[in-house]
């Protein structure tokens, strides 16, 4: 399959499901990301503020952020700056995609995060991520070696494969409901 076609497939299967359910159906994939021991050794770990048709990963972001450096990433351009989240006051909606973003300086000791939680389209069975075609991760996962990469999805956005290119970054890891 194509991944233009992927990405049709897999956005309405999104539009199938209703904001409610998805953040019900995102919560025993956040638990079983917070039980991981990676998860729970690192000190400094980048996350996202998620879409509607995403994981959502809000009430997780609010659990962890006394506990850890909790990085969250802003749009700047073609590229994603990093700062750290430190509490629902610190965002406010990003110029680009109006996505809520930390404001605060930028966080630029990238070799210090140890894992980093990240989101995709579709995501398949070798750890292969298919994002939303920008590039945006793909910049920055090539910037982060040492960090454990670990995907969360739906269940209807894990398949046996999917389309790679040469830039794709693979994930360590991808936590999906089942």
């Amino acid at each position: 399959m194509e991944k233009q076609e992927l990405r049709k497939l897999v956005r309405a299967a999104k539009r199938a499901v209703s904001l409610d359910d998805k953040i019900r159906r995102s919560q025993p994939i956040m638990q079983q990301v917070g039980q991981l021991e990676s998860f729970r050794n690192a000190k400094t770990v980048l996350l996202y503020w998620s879409m509607d048709d995403e994981v959502y990963t809000h009430d997780f972001v609010n659990l962890w952020y006394k506990e850890k450096c909790l990085l969250l990433p802003c749009v700047d351009g073609d590229d994603l700056l990093l700062r750290r989240y430190t509490g629902p006051d610190s965002l406010q909606p990003g110029p680009q995609f109006g996505i809520p973003e930390p404001t605060g300086p930028v966080f630029d000791e990238l070799d210090k995060i140890e894992m980093i939680i990240v989101p995709g389209v579709a995501f398949d069975r070798h750890n292969n991520r298919m994002g939303r075609g920008r590039g945006f991760y793909d910049r920055l996962l090539k910037t982060t070696p040492n960090a454990k990469k670990i995907g969360v999805a739906f269940d209807f956005q894990l398949f046996d494969t999917i389309p790679t290119e040469p830039f794709d970054v693979p994930m360590d890891l991808v936590v999906v409901e089942s």
